[in-house]
């Protein structure tokens, strides 16, 4: 029988809504284009693409691939990714567990449901 000290880390799903409402959100990682992130975005989200992360998990490039804020991130801070529709996050997600973080999220619906919602969003990078 599995113990809750043999399991790993999931991801947690949260709504564009949920995410906005918590006291001390994570941080936002938008992992679309940077052509998308620049037409709009959620407010305080930073831009890091999935490729980038995907190819981000080979040692040797991780260097020039992923920059420095994002080598420097605790394994154990929260993080919370969003795309446009939340295709590319749960990718991302996981990739970011295998990496090693032990708090992520995933917001669900993505931008588009975000800005259906009505939240506000930026412009530009």
């Amino acid at each position: 029988m599995k113990s809750i000290l043999d399991s790993q880390p999931e991801v947690i799903n949260l709504s564009p809504e949920e995410f906005t409402q918590l006291s001390h959100p994570p941080r936002l990682i938008d992992v679309r284009s940077s052509f998308e992130y620049g037409i709009f975005h959620a407010p305080n989200a930073v831009n890091l693409s999935l490729p980038r992360i995907l190819m981000g998990g080979n040692s040797w490039l991780r260097h020039w691939i992923l920059p420095q804020w994002f080598q420097r991130l605790p394994k154990d801070e929260p993080i919370a990714l969003i795309c446009l529709t939340a295709h590319r996050s749960p990718i991302a997600a996981k990739k970011l567990l295998q990496a090693g973080f032990i708090k992520v999220y995933n917001v669900t619906g993505g931008m588009m449901e975000w800005r259906e919602l009505g939240l506000p969003t930026c412009k530009g990078k």
